[in-house]
């Protein structure tokens, strides 16, 4: 059995190659082929407007989630805010409550000398 040689190899393959070029332009006169690429691009463009309109649409609850967080950290920190003033008034009003402990306490153990300062004099004028 014989192989068949260079030369012929080439010249089958550029009959191959030429009557594939045939049946391409072939293919393009054909109508039908024309309405099947019709439809095909009719429904890329559906496609891609589809996924344009689903874009569209996350793009919104992004933007809707990411409104809706900054306002929840906003209530937050003016919640937090609202907590330290509240915190901090009550330091205030528990510092100045402890002050006046204080002052009534000095004040308790200052008669308590003058007392005992007076009775010791009284003692000693009358025991004169």
């Amino acid at each position: 059995m014989q192989q068949p040689s260079f030369a012929d190899r080439q010249r089958a393959a550029a009959e191959a190659k030429k009557h594939q070029v045939e049946q391409y332009r072939a293919r393009l006169n054909d109508p039908e082929f024309a309405k099947r690429q019709v439809a095909r691009g009719t429904i890329v463009l559906a496609r891609q407007a589809r996924i344009a309109e689903r874009k569209a649409a996350e793009e919104a609850q992004r933007a809707r989630a990411a409104a809706e967080k900054a306002a929840q950290e906003a209530a937050e920190r003016a919640a937090q805010e609202v907590a330290l003033q509240a915190e901090l008034a009550a330091r205030q009003a528990a510092a100045e409550a402890k002050a006046a402990r204080e002052r009534e306490f000095q004040e308790a153990l200052l008669n308590t000398r003058k007392a005992r300062k007076s009775a010791r004099k009284a003692k000693k004028r009358n025991g004169k």
